[in-house]
């Protein structure tokens, strides 16, 4: 039974998969990212090593002996080898292509397994068994001479390979003795010679990733883990469309499950505008300015909606569909069997007023940024302008909040502060592009905002800053109010907030997101992001050297793939929540990019 988050994703900007460390896929979806998980055993309840087992693909040495796994270096191409007890070697390379043809970017919904021997003849076995809705069947086959075509889902898939067509088939065990080349993808003969063009398509994805980290501009202190969490959040984004996922998966729950109680898992395969906010925050950091282009694009498209729909929603599909109905999928027993599986996220429905600031901090640079093919006009800054009439009309309203309360509603501090950094960034859009009576209008609303908050946010008695207006509660959100520069670091008010967020949130090296009871009860795990915030706010108060060592422990905590969840256990010993988590990796980058020690220390 699959015990911890140790996954590695592949994937190419259209297509993603999790591979688990016995070099089994157990988790892709088609013909999106947000679509029926055709490799669905991660939430399959079960050992992906049973018999039984469906919803994976794995290569099986018989009498195996140890397993390595690492990305080749500056990519997400996975190198698997496996041994058996008499000695005798595998290597399986697994990798979705990606790079430049025909003057445009080549990023199929295909996936290439690339099986070779490199010591002796291990014998093998490939089981691959694609499901189809959600679980409730196994795909239907047809097999041609070299290929197998799986189909009845939302997408049918073929296999083409130049290994014994019969053997993948029929699952049956045989001796390695040739190297194998395994293209699943797109329903489509392939017409040329399958080992040629799988190696071609691995040195030039390999080329790709390699001259894409090339433009990053990282940090000197701890390069590896930042490149893969840069190339991770890259693996996030729905290219066609340039939306960005909070995650891969669906319902990891964020603590272990008891019989009976409600499980805390959600659907985190879509774009929440919160999320991709901080994304192209940290990728802006290093340099990535082609995320932020293309998430740029989403945003025009989707303010052209919301204007006409009338309402901005915290989370649309990748596709920019407003509707995301949660449901259950009753043939998917969920992660080591703790369910249920949910499809659709409920949120698309809540008042999440922080996400007209996430639209306007996302859009801002647009208006300052030279290097961009497409820098923003005054035509988008007038229609940014509805988002700031709305921040402003409702930044004094309940909401549900970022923490996506399903059961209660208040005016969220976090909330107000992102209206007024709405218009307060819609006044330096304007300066920029000469408009002054604009700049002089969203400066003033700014103000008006801030007076609000500074008169109902601040808890006079307490001597801080509340997460809600007229009350005293504390949630970790109130450390952004730096980031967002609504408040200096050294600000005493600021410095009093900090401290109370800590001494109430703090659990040993971790934070909670918030701590009195939610609609599931109590916290049972802390919340990884909310404890880079804290490493954030530690090295601006001054105490950088506490801030490094808790850098140091978040790092020790990653995955072998280098990689976070969403949330980890108190006592640190386990990642819960959905994974590869967005937001755990823009905390890695940030809190890297302020702590490092400069480049000019080596020169």
């Amino acid at each position: 039974m699959i015990q911890s988050l140790e996954l590695f994703p592949i994937g190419n900007c259209a297509a993603s998969a999790l591979i688990d460390c016995q070099g089994r896929y157990v988790w892709a979806c088609a013909p999106r990212i947000d679509g029926d998980p055709f490799f669905s055993a991660l939430l399959g309840g079960g050992d992906p090593g049973h018999e039984d087992c469906f919803g994976l693909w794995s290569v099986e040495v018989e009498d195996q002996a140890g397993i390595t796994q690492s990305y080749r270096r500056n990519t997400p191409i996975l190198v698997t080898e496996i041994t058996d007890k008499a000695g005798a070697k595998l290597e399986i390379i697994d990798f979705c292509p990606r790079y430049r043809q025909f003057g445009r970017i080549y990023r199929p919904l295909a996936f290439i397994r690339l099986i070779r021997p490199v010591e002796g003849t291990p014998r093998i076995r490939i089981r691959l068994r694609p499901m189809v809705g959600y679980g409730a069947a196994a795909a239907g086959t047809t097999v041609g001479s070299n290929h197998i075509r799986y189909v009845g889902g939302e997408t049918t898939l073929r296999l083409t390979t130049d290994g014994p067509v019969s053997h993948v088939a029929d699952e049956r065990t045989f001796r390695l003795e040739e190297p194998i080349a395994m293209f699943l993808g797109p329903d489509e003969g392939f017409e040329n010679d399958i080992t040629t063009t799988t190696l071609r398509m691995l040195r030039e994805t390999t080329d790709y990733w390699r001259h894409w980290v090339r433009t990053l501009s990282v940090p000197l202190q701890w390069q590896e883990a930042v490149i893969r969490a840069a190339i991770t959040l890259k693996l996030c984004t729905h290219e066609d469309t340039g939306a960005i996922v909070a995650a891969m998966t669906t319902s990891i729950p964020e603590h272990a499950v008891e019989p009976g109680e409600a499980a805390r898992n959600w659907d985190y395969r879509y774009c929440w505008l919160r999320d991709a906010y901080y994304v192209v925050q940290a990728l802006n950091r290093l340099g990535a300015a082609d995320i932020l282009e293309n998430y740029l694009t989403y945003l025009r498209n989707l303010v052209d909606q919301t204007v006409r729909l009338g309402r901005v929603q915290p989370v649309y599909g990748v596709g920019l569909e407003p509707v995301l109905t949660e449901r259950v999928a009753p043939d998917l027993p969920g992660y080591r069997g703790m369910g249920p599986v949910r499809v659709g996220n409920q949120a698309h429905e809540h008042m999440q007023y922080d996400v007209f600031g996430q639209i306007v901090l996302s859009t801002v640079q647009a208006f300052f940024d030279e290097r961009l093919i497409r820098p923003a006009s005054v035509e988008d800054f007038r229609a940014l302008e509805w988002v700031g009439d709305r921040a402003f009309e409702l930044h004094d309203q309940p909401d549900a909040s970022l923490w996506e309360f399903r059961g209660r509603e208040a005016v969220h501090t976090y909330s107000s502060v992102m209206c007024w950094a709405a218009c307060d960034r819609l006044g330096n859009a304007a300066q920029q592009l000469g408009l002054a009576d604009r700049a002089e209008h969203w400066n003033g609303r700014a103000a008006q905002i801030r007076a609000t908050i500074e008169a109902k946010a601040w808890n006079a008695e307490l001597g801080r800053y509340a997460s809600t207006f007229g009350g005293d509660q504390l949630d970790a959100s109130l450390l952004q109010l730096v980031d967002v520069r609504y408040c200096a670091p050294d600000d005493p008010r600021m410095l009093a907030t900090i401290a109370a967020v800590e001494k109430g949130l703090r659990r040993g090296e971790f934070m909670l997101r918030y701590a009195l009871p939610d609609d599931f009860g109590e916290p049972k795990t802390a919340f990884n992001f909310c404890t880079f915030w804290l490493i954030e706010a530690l090295h601006l108060t001054g105490r950088t050297e506490e801030a490094r060592e808790m850098f140091e422990e978040m790092l020790s905590r990653r995955t072998r793939a280098g990689l976070l969840s969403e949330d980890i256990s108190f006592d640190g010993k386990e990642l819960w929540g959905n994974y590869p988590q967005t937001y755990s990796l823009v905390g890695l980058i940030n809190c890297a990019t302020l702590l490092s020690r400069p480049w000019s220390s080596v020169r």
